[in-house]
């Protein structure tokens, strides 16, 4: 796939991802890795993912150096050192998606774990609630790309107070991790309710 194809694709994904509530106002952010390479396009901060266009997204290697793009242009999402740190740490990741669902974020903050409810759930066998750190510090990044290190076989964390990160082979298929993390979140909400009913 070209680079104009893949950012057709995020733009794609990230406006599904706008338009189900996962991402208020300019939050949220996406990229993928580019084939057989160590290239990475990456949403650029203070863009909408509901109003997402082709040139929102902006070519780095995997040190963070813009490879396309003008200066002033656009800078890389504030969450970019995560991003890069799960591409560097796992060869099977492609795409890595960040987004704020509600019943996911509120289920981890809550809580402080993800509970494994109905048949979607399974199929992500594990997700670990990670401790809140700020949107866009180096502890946060480290947290993240540690987690996604030592487990190869987890895919998606939740963030307390802050949201969901899926990493998979293609921005698709991390979208559809995302979407499974957010339904198994609003079955344990429901179920816990009609428990107290």
């Amino acid at each position: 796939m070209d680079l104009e194809a893949l950012k057709k694709e995020l733009k794609a994904v990230s406006r599904k991802c706008g338009a189900r509530d996962w991402c208020p106002g300019t939050s949220g952010n996406v990229s993928v890795r580019i084939p057989g390479t160590e290239k990475v396009l990456i949403k650029i901060t203070g863009r909408s993912m509901a109003e997402a266009e082709d040139r929102d997204f902006i070519l780095l290697d995997l040190d963070g150096k813009i490879l396309e793009g003008r200066e002033g242009e656009g800078r890389p999402s504030k969450e970019v050192n995560f991003h890069l740190g799960i591409y560097r740490a796992r060869e099977d990741v492609g795409a890595v998606l960040h987004t704020h669902p509600p019943f996911a974020t509120a289920q981890g903050t809550a809580t402080g774990s993800f509970p494994m409810l109905g048949a979607t759930a399974k199929l992500l066998k594990r997700v670990p609630v990670l401790e809140y750190y700020p949107p866009g510090s180096r502890e946060l990044a480290e947290e993240v790309v540690r987690t996604f290190k030592e487990d190869p076989s987890i895919r998606v964390v939740v963030l307390k107070a802050h949201g969901v990160v899926a990493a998979a082979p293609n921005v698709r298929e991390a979208y559809y991790l995302t979407d499974w993390v957010e339904d198994a979140a609003k079955v344990a909400f429901l179920v816990a309710l009609i428990r107290r009913l």
